[in-house]
């Protein structure tokens, strides 16, 4: 086998120019795409101030026993510095493995997964259910839209509290409730009744957002494809399953991973509903607000630890959820 060399520079023909070195693709990206990096430089910036540094810091605080008596503060005239001390990942031992874990961390775990999972469950199937209904022609239908998007519409501040005052014992509902005489729950009081009450607000405020999202799915479906399923012969459960839902697919994923994201770390319904006085109807986002800023002396590192586990909680969950929807489409290409 003969090899061609080129004369004027002694090299073979057809090897590989020799790869540059990190600074030079460096300067080649900066010099080719300049505007680029200048457009995005403000958002890196706000992200890092915003989001980046917070996450650092309140990551550190995790490593530490740092709380509202050992932190740096200002009393008066007098500054006092910090005395808290690096103590590495006990914080995250005692959390999990410690010998009240379970009081202050699993059974939080364990409300907030069944919360997560009860309220998008619903959120998913009631806005199904209502956007094939207003998919219809129907009479009046635009209205029907406005009347159901109000409790989206409505500031979640005002919607909780409108909630609170027909849940409380002499509210709306456990008037109607007596009158026909039945038994009026204790909605803010009894555990199971402040779960119940809690996964129903946060249902009346969470289908509106997923009746829209797969609305707008609904509409993009080919309405050929229903009409060749019905010349086919198939019936209304045939063309829902097998069109419909399909159809729905890239939609659904979406809104569903979202769900459960926004209701996992769902703060303000379970604070502005019970406060302080329901520590059973805590999920882990509140909880950990508890830790940090609702007791005394507020511990900080115990906070932060718990806002650790749940960004790592979700990363791990958004992975393998992500892993096991492409595994399924590549499945059903196949």
């Amino acid at each position: 086998m003969t090899v061609a060399i080129d004369r004027a520079t002694g090299k073979r023909r057809g090897d590989r120019a020799p790869r540059p070195g990190l600074g030079q693709r460096l300067k080649h990206s900066y010099q080719k795409h300049w505007y680029a990096y200048a457009m995005i430089t403000p958002v890196v910036v706000v992200l890092g101030v915003l989001v980046l540094y917070p996450l650092a810091y309140g990551f550190y605080l995790t490593l530490t026993d740092a709380n509202s008596l050992n932190t740096a503060r200002t009393i008066g005239v007098n500054e006092i510095a910090a005395t808290y001390k690096f103590i590495g990942f006990d914080n995250y031992a005692d959390i999990l493995w410690g010998e009240t874990s379970y009081e202050r961390f699993w059974s939080h775990f364990i409300w907030t997964i069944f919360w997560t999972a009860a309220c998008v469950t619903l959120h998913y199937t009631i806005g199904l259910a209502l956007a094939l209904l207003l998919n219809q022609k129907l009479r009046g239908r635009t209205f029907y839209r406005l009347v159901l998007i109000l409790p989206w519409a409505v500031p979640t501040f005002v919607t909780v509290f409108g909630w609170r005052f027909m849940l409380a014992d002499g509210g709306v509902i456990n008037s109607g409730l007596e009158f026909l005489h039945l038994p009026t729950p204790l909605w803010l009081e009894d555990t199971f009744w402040q779960r119940f009450a809690a996964i129903m607000v946060n249902t009346w405020c969470g289908v509106p957002f997923m009746m829209l999202s797969l609305l707008g799915g609904l509409q993009s479906i080919d309405s050929t494809l229903y009409e060749a399923a019905e010349m086919d012969g198939a019936s209304k459960w045939q063309q829902f399953r097998y069109v419909t839902l399909p159809g729905l697919r890239s939609v659904s994923s979406t809104v569903i991973l979202l769900g459960i994201i926004w209701t996992f770390n769902q703060f303000a319904i379970i604070f502005l509903l019970f406060g302080d006085t329901a520590p059973d109807a805590q999920i882990l986002v509140t909880w950990a607000y508890y830790l940090g800023f609702g007791q005394q002396p507020r511990d900080f590192a115990q906070s932060a630890a718990y806002g650790m586990l749940l960004l790592a909680i979700l990363i791990v969950f958004t992975s393998f959820y992500r892993r096991w929807l492409n595994r399924n489409d590549q499945q059903l290409a196949i």
